[in-house]
């Protein structure tokens, strides 16, 4: 089941919640105020897989090393 995220018009609270595809944007009251004025929200992420070199690579919407080619380097830490 996929992890959606929600945010509350009310008291703007964001909170997630693991729901099924067709779900995603049924009505989700806000946990904290229980507000039903809540709509589902784009989440960011972060993936992280094996290159060819078997070294971690990392992809988070942008290059995190943008002053070199490495995978770690000092401006990356």
């Amino acid at each position: 089941m996929p992890l959606y995220e929600y945010l509350c018009d009310d008291c703007q609270m964001r909170f997630e919640a693991l729901r099924a595809f067709s779900q995603a944007d049924d009505l989700l009251p806000c946990p904290r105020c229980q507000s039903k004025r809540t709509k589902r929200v784009i989440s960011s992420f972060a993936a992280f897989s094996k290159t060819s070199e078997e070294t971690a690579s990392r992809s988070l919407g942008g290059n995190p090393c943008a002053s070199c080619s490495a995978d770690s380097c000092s401006t990356c830490r």
